[in-house]
């Protein structure tokens, strides 16, 4: 049984950021999420997202923390995570899920 986007982002909201109480989703850091087969019945999950700041420190542990989630899903052979900046994070990016659990407006 090939996995599912909608199987991906809930693996996704499994992630956070270390230092916000949000997860990656709702931040809005997730840009790009594509799902390859590879061979008979493994798929291989690249995904292009963001950071709150091209300076946060946590880059490696995020990006590591992801892969290891999305490697969880059954038939997942291969997770890469590429760290874009194109386009620059911002507030409009984030959920009204997280705008909630963040405490904005």
């Amino acid at each position: 049984m090939a996995v599912t986007d909608q199987q991906v982002m809930a693996k996704l909201k499994e992630c956070y950021d270390p230092e916000l109480p949000c997860n990656i989703v709702d931040l809005g850091l997730i840009y790009d999420v594509k799902l390859q087969a590879v061979g008979a019945s493994d798929t291989r999950i690249d995904i292009k997202m963001t950071l709150t700041s091209q300076s946060c420190p946590l880059s490696a542990q995020i990006s590591a923390q992801i892969q290891r989630k999305l490697l969880e899903l059954p038939n997942i052979d291969e997770a890469n995570v590429e760290v874009v900046f194109d386009p620059p994070w911002s507030l409009s990016r984030v959920t009204p899920d997280g705008k909630r659990t963040l405490g904005l407006p």
